[in-house]
């Protein structure tokens, strides 16, 4: 097979977007290039990006042999603006995330003008162009694709039903690629007098902190003895419930806040036993990757894509169904931590590295070449 040349467009590149992008580029045995914008502006992006990505295209004298989108691109405009060069060129499309299911804000502009759903659309026709469409955990394809039959539905006529198929038959599961082995540099030995329980998402209502911080008071109150770790990015408009769990649970915490760089968030993560998840939409879940890549003992949602991050004669122990359930594994596991400490999914997780997925992303992308050029 001769090394192909893959043209990456990535209209958000920044955050898990941009390390997926650059890890792809540095393992992929052919020759990648990325064609980017900035990570910001996102529904600014998902209308014009692919305009100036186009633009940027045709500025280029050479073609690539595939072409390798994200989901923020609205890849119609892109193949129409570029048509003289790029319609016989094989198109793949990779998911991070759709927003015909990610829960948006109720105080959205765009929510309560009834525009969001222009967002979704867009989702629609990129998966509908593309020649290949890869989602990052079979919960991603599954949803998309029911979310996808009801969304069509509501249109008065030519919905195009049939169209939901098409995608189905193109669609493939495509775990999201990680650097997982760099967190080995830093690894720490665990000597923990008491178990620490860790945080290490998004400040952001979709993870749902309210659940996790709440459960923690009950815990406080009941003199559980704990440490606590929170990490992730705060924004401008974070649930003021981290505010508040700050000062509620000071004499648990040994960190709180963004970690200044990366050997001292895998120290922590490293650091950390268990990690509950409360988590309402989560199409991969890296965070919650890295942290049981690290040893923390995951006590995850029974739902989203967590449920194939642990082998399945695992699942009983470690997912819950409700907050009920997950308060009642949190409370056995801190009374018995140390009996747990030998359980690591690391192994099962592994998988996720590059260095164990990049074959299976090369092969896909040259089975779609091959195919196309056949």
């Amino acid at each position: 097979m001769k090394q192909l040349n893959i043209l990456l467009l990535e209209p958000f590149h920044a955050g898990s977007h941009k390390t997926w992008a650059e890890g792809f580029r540095l393992h992929s045995r052919h020759h990648v290039q990325l064609l980017t914008l900035k990570g910001r502006h996102w529904k600014w992006r998902m209308h014009g990006g692919a305009v100036t990505l186009a633009q940027r295209f045709l500025e280029q004298k050479d073609n690539p042999d595939v072409i390798l989108a994200t989901s923020m691109l609205d890849l119609t405009t892109f193949l129409t603006l570029t048509r003289e060069r790029t319609a016989h060129i094989p198109v793949v499309l990779y998911f991070h995330e759709n927003q015909l299911t990610y829960p948006w804000s109720p105080r959205d502009a765009d929510v309560q003008l009834r525009q969001d759903r222009h967002y979704g659309f867009i989702n629609y026709t990129s998966a509908l162009a593309a020649d290949l469409v890869l989602f990052n955990s079979a919960y991603h394809k599954a949803s998309f694709l029911e979310a996808l039959q009801m969304f069509l539905k509501v249109y008065p006529d030519h919905r195009g039903l049939q169209n939901v198929d098409k995608i189905r038959l193109k669609s493939e599961v495509l775990y999201l690629g990680m650097n997982l082995s760099k967190f080995d540099e830093f690894r720490v030995a665990k000597n923990n007098k008491v178990p620490t329980i860790l945080w290490n998402h998004r400040w952001e209502y979709d993870k749902n902190p309210n659940e996790f911080f709440e459960i923690l008071y009950e815990l406080s109150e009941l003199h559980f003895n704990f440490e606590l770790i929170i990490l992730g990015e705060n924004y401008a408009e974070s649930p003021p419930i981290f505010a508040e769990a700050k000062e509620k649970l000071a004499k648990h915490i040994i960190h709180f806040g963004y970690a200044a760089d990366f050997e001292t968030y895998a120290r922590l993560l490293w650091q950390a036993d268990i990690l509950p998840v409360t988590s309402q939409q989560d199409f991969f879940g890296g965070s919650v990757v890295e942290a049981i890549y690290c040893g923390a003992y995951p006590l995850l949602p029974r739902r989203l894509a967590y449920p194939e991050h642990i082998p399945n004669k695992y699942q009983t122990q470690h997912l819950h169904d409700n907050r009920v359930q997950l308060k009642v594994m949190l409370e056995k596991y801190i009374n018995n931590f140390q009996l747990n400490e030998s359980t690591s999914f690391k192994f099962y997780v592994e998988k996720y590295d590059w260095s164990a997925c990049i074959n299976e992303y090369d092969a896909l992308i040259e089975k779609l070449y091959n195919n196309k050029m056949s």
